[in-house]
């Protein structure tokens, strides 16, 4: 029973998400495919994923430890502040801090972590920002 309410939410959530998708002004130097296309697939995805869980719940969902859930709930409360400290300490730098600690959350060492923070970091930025010329959060040091 729990999927089905899962389910009927997320279709829920995906009919509002698109539905908000489609109010996004375009500005008179749009490019072909326009702002709104890629927000309109995620709620696709998000809608037919979420009709998986009606059409086929799970007959006996385990759920989550309370400290799993706090984990969780946690992890999503790094994400938050890193959308606050994303213009005050720049994509790289707040990037690869939060991404070092969910990878260390994920269960990798501290070295392991601080590498991978790096490197998704780092990546992310000459992918997005260098090769496709996109605009990121500066930082204090200009990226």
């Amino acid at each position: 029973m729990s999927d089905r309410i899962l389910g009927v939410i997320g279709v829920a959530l995906a009919a509002f998400y698109i539905w908000q998708a489609t109010l996004i002004q375009e500005s008179f130097m749009s490019d072909p495919v326009g702002p709104k296309t890629f927000p309109i697939i995620i709620g696709v995805i998000l809608g037919l994923s979420s009709i998986y869980f009606i059409i086929k719940p799970d007959p006996e969902p385990q759920w989550a430890s309370f400290g799993r859930t706090m984990e969780v709930l946690f992890a999503a409360a790094v994400l938050f502040g890193y959308a606050y400290a994303l213009p005050i300490g720049g994509f790289v730098l707040t990037t690869a801090i939060t991404a070092m600690f969910l990878s260390w959350r994920l269960g990798a060492g501290p070295v392991q972590a601080a590498i991978a923070g790096a490197t998704i970091s780092v990546g992310i930025y000459v992918l997005f920002g260098l090769v496709l010329g996109l605009s990121l959060a500066r930082g204090p040091w200009g990226f």
